[in-house]
C-alpha cells in the first residue's frame, strides 16, 4: 500500500509540473492534471476500502529522514487511518470536480495552463497535510496550501483588487502561522519529538513537564499553551474571528479556486488539524473553551454579514465563514467527529453552491451583483435545481446532508453545556441555534434574488441567457448527489459508531455524543422535525420569501430604518478598516517607509554617494596624469622639497 499512498500524493504534483513548466497546450494541461487528480481519487477509494471496509491496521511509517539534530528526527512520513481516508476521498473528489469545471469556466483565460498547474499543486499540498504523521510535514503542507492560495487569489495579477486580496490573505495568515510555528516549537520543547504517535503517547501517559515558564516567575500549563498556539494557526487557515478578514476577499480569484479553498482544501486544514490533535486538546479544558467561544462568535456574527451582501460569491463566502464556525464549535465541545462530519457534508454542498454561482456568473457575462439578476430559473434549469439542492442542504432541511451534520453539532453543544456548564457553552449553543435562522434567511435571499422574481438584467444579457455547457453542469450534478445522500448514509458509523476509533480521542467525561440516543436515520429525522432548529430554518425560509418575493420593497425600508446596525453590517464590523490600517495597509506603509529610508536615503544616498565621491576624486586625480616627462620630474622635485622641509622641521 505504500506505493498507493505515494501515488496519491505525487500524481497531482507531477501533473502540476507538466502543466506549468513544460509549455504544453491547453488540452494537455487539463488532461494531465484531471487525469492525475482522478487517479488520486480512485486510489483514495482503494485506501478507504483497505482501511475502513476491510478493517486493516492504519499505516504509520517514515518514508524519508531529512535531518537528525540533537537526537530529534525530522522526517517525512504518512499516517493513514480512518480520518485520513475520509479526508482523502473528500479532497480528491471535490478537487476532481473543480478541475472538470475549470475547463468551461477558464476556457478564454490566457493563464489557462498556469491555473491548472496551481490547482493541481493545491491538491498535492493538501494531501501532504492530511497524510502527515509528524509536525514537520504538517507544517510543510500547512505553508504549501497557504502559498498556493496566495498565488490563486492573486491569479489575475493585473487587477489591483486581486493583488490586495492575496496580500491580505498572506499577511493575516502569517499572524496565524506565527502562532502555529510557536505551538510546534512548544511541542518540541515539551516532548522532545515531532512524531504524532510519540507526542500523543507521552501526552496521554503524563510523562512530560506539565508547566512551562513563558515570563520570569510565572508558570503556565504546557498543554494549554500548546493547544491555544496551534489553534491560532487554525484561526488563520480556517478563517476564525478575528483572523477571518482574508476569506471574503479570496473571491477575487476565479470561481473554481473559490470553491476549492472554501470546500476542500485550505479552510478545512485548521478543522482537520484540531481533530488530529484531539489527544492534546482533550487535556486542556481552557483550550477547548477558547475554541468553542471563537467558533461561536464566528458562526453567529459572520452569518449576519451574509444578509447584506449583494455579490453572489460573497454571500456564499460569508456562509463558509459561518459554517466553519459551526465546525469549530463542535471541536470545542469535544464533538470532533461531528466537526469532521460537517466538514465532509459541507465540502459537497459548498462546492456545489460556489460552482453554481460560477455557472450563473458565466451566463451573466461575469456579472456578480444579485440586484442585476432575477428570474434565471427558466433560463438555467440545471443550475437552478442544483443550487436549490445546495441551498436546502446548507440550511439543514431533512433529509439532505447538512441536516444531519448541523443538527448533530447543535445537539452536541447542548450536551456539552450540560456536562461542563458555564456561560461559554451556553453562548455557543444559542449562537449556533440562532445561526440556523440566519443561514436560511441569507441562503434563500440569495436563491430568490438570483433565480426568482423580476428579471433585472439588461436586454443584451437577457437575449443571450442560456444554460452553461455540460462541462460546467456535469460537476454540479455530481456534487448534488452527495449533497442529498451522504449524510443519511454516513451519520451512523461516523458519529455513533466506531469509525474514528484510534483516529480521534475523546475523554469519556467530555464526550457529548451518546450512541445510545441514536435510533437510526428515520429516528434522527423524526426527532429533528420536532426540534427548534428545523422550525428556525423554516422561519428563515419564510422570512426570505416574504421579503424578497412577496414584498421586495421592504428590505430597503428595513435597511434605512436600521440605521447604525445596518451600517455596522455593511462595514463588516469595521474589521476591514482595521485590516487596512494594521495588516495590509499598515504593512504596505511600513514597506514604503523602509524603502524611502533604507533604499532611497541610505543606499542611494550614502552608498551611491560614496561612489560619486570616488568618481569625483578620480576625475581630479586624472588631471595629474598628463604623460609629459617634465611634468613628472617637476612633481618629483616638489615632493623631494616637501620631504626635506618636513625632515628639517621635525629636527
Amino acid at each position: 500500500m505504500q506505493n498507493v499512498y505515494l501515488a496519491i500524493v505525487l500524481a497531482p504534483l507531477i501533473g502540476a509540473i507538466i502543466a506549468g513548466l513544460f509549455g504544453v497546450s491547453r488540452k494537455v494541461a487539463h488532461s494531465v492534471t484531471i487525469g492525475a487528480v482522478g487517479l488520486s481519487f480512485l486510489l483514495s477509494l482503494v485506501v478507504f476500502w483497505h482501511i475502513v471496509i476491510a478493517g486493516n491496521a492504519p499505516f504509520n511509517e517514515t518514508l524519508y529522514t531529512w535531518l537528525i539534530a540533537g537526537g530529534i528526527r525530522f522526517e517525512i512520513g504518512f499516517l493513514v487511518d480512518s480520518l485520513t481516508a475520509l479526508m482523502l476521498v473528500v479532497v480528491s473528489f471535490v478537487s476532481w470536480m473543480v478541475h472538470f469545471y475549470t475547463i468551461g469556466y477558464m476556457k478564454d483565460d490566457p493563464g489557462y495552463q498556469r491555473f491548472f498547474s496551481y490547482i493541481s499543486l493545491f491538491t498535492f499540498a493538501m494531501f501532504m497535510l492530511v497524510m502527515s504523521n509528524n509536525f514537520l510535514q504538517l507544517f510543510f503542507g500547512w505553508e504549501a496550501v497557504g502559498l498556493v492560495s496566495y498565488l490563486l487569489i492573486g491569479f489575475w495579477y493585473t487587477r489591483d483588487s486581486a493583488i490586495y486580496a492575496n496580500l491580505k490573505a498572506f499577511l493575516v495568515n502569517r499572524v496565524g502561522d506565527f502562532g502555529f510555528a510557536l505551538g510546534i516549537a512548544a511541542v518540541l520543547m515539551t516532548f522532545n519529538s515531532l512524531n504524532y504517535a510519540e507526542v500523543f503517547g507521552l501526552a496521554q501517559s503524563g510523562e512530560y513537564q506539565e508547566t512551562i515558564s513563558i515570563f520570569s516567575g510565572t508558570e503556565w500549563s504546557a498543554m494549554t499553551v500548546i493547544c491555544i498556539l496551534l489553534f491560532v494557526g487554525a484561526m488563520g487557515k480556517s478563517a476564525q474571528f478575528p483572523l477571518h478578514v482574508w476569506l471574503p476577499d479570496s473571491m477575487e480569484g476565479p470561481t473554481p479556486i473559490s470553491a476549492l479553498i472554501h470546500a476542500a482544501t485550505m479552510v478545512t486544514a485548521g478543522i482537520f488539524m484540531v481533530a488530529r490533535m484531539s489527544p492534546l486538546f482533550e487535556l486542556s479544558t481552557t483550550a477547548l473553551t477558547f475554541v468553542i467561544v471563537i467558533g461561536a462568535i464566528t458562526a453567529f456574527f459572520m452569518g449576519l454579514l451574509g444578509l447584506v451582501q449583494h455579490d453572489i460569491k460573497r454571500v456564499v463566502a460569508y456562509s463558509t465563514l459561518s459554517q466553519l464556525g459551526y465546525m469549530t464549535v463542535a471541536l470545542g465541545a469535544s464533538a470532533y467527529a461531528a466537526g469532521i462530519f460537517h466538514l465532509m457534508t459541507h465540502a459537497f454542498f459548498k462546492a456545489l453552491l460556489f460552482l453554481g454561482a460560477g455557472s450563473v456568473i458565466i451566463a451573466m457575462h461575469h456579472e456578480q451583483d444579485m440586484r442585476k439578476m432575477g428570474g434565471l430559473r427558466k433560463y438555467m434549469p440545471i443550475t437552478y435545481i442544483t443550487a436549490l439542492i445546495g441551498s436546502i442542504a446548507l440550511c439543514g432541511f431533512p433529509p439532505f446532508s447538512g441536516f444531519f451534520s448541523k443538527d448533530a453539532i447543535i445537539e452536541a453543544v447542548h450536551h456539552a453545556h450540560e456536562i461542563r456548564g458555564g456561560w461559554q457553552t451556553a453562548f455557543a449553543y444559542y449562537a449556533v441555534l440562532i445561526g440556523v435562522f440566519i443561514t436560511a434567511l441569507y441562503t434563500f435571499r440569495m436563491l430568490f434574488l438570483t433565480f426568482h422574481g423580476k428579471e433585472r438584467m439588461d436586454e443584451h444579457t437577457r437575449e443571450h441567457l442560456k444554460e452553461t455547457p455540460w462541462v460546467v453542469t456535469g460537476p454540479l450534478i455530481a456534487l448534488a448527489i452527495p449533497s442529498v445522500l451522504i449524510g443519511m448514509f454516513t451519520i451512523g458509523p461516523l458519529l455513533f459508531g466506531q469509525y474514528f476509533d484510534g483516529s480521534i480521542f475523546v475523554t469519556p467525561e467530555h464526550n457529548p455524543l451518546n450512541p445510545e440516543s441514536y435510533h437510526g436515520v428515520l429516528g434522527f429525522i423524526g426527532h429533528g422535525l420536532i426540534q427548534l432548529p428545523f422550525w428556525l430554518a423554516l422561519a428563515g425560509l419564510g422570512t426570505a420569501y416574504f421579503l424578497y418575493i412577496k414584498r421586495p420593497e421592504l428590505p430597503a425600508v428595513i435597511a434605512e430604518r436600521s440605521g447604525i446596525l445596518y451600517k455596522i453590517l455593511v462595514e463588516k464590523y469595521f474589521a476591514d478598516r482595521f485590516n487596512d490600517w494594521f495588516f495590509a495597509g499598515g504593512a504596505r506603509k511600513i514597506g514604503s517607509l523602509t524603502w524611502q529610508i533604507g533604499d532611497v536615503k541610505l543606499i542611494d544616498g550614502f552608498v551611491n554617494g560614496l561612489a560619486k565621491f570616488v568618481g569625483w576624486l578620480s576625475s581630479v586625480v586624472r588631471h595629474l596624469q598628463t604623460g609629459f616627462l617634465y611634468h613628472y620630474a617637476f612633481t618629483m622635485i616638489i615632493g623631494l622639497a616637501v620631504l626635506l622641509g618636513w625632515v628639517v622641521y621635525i629636527r
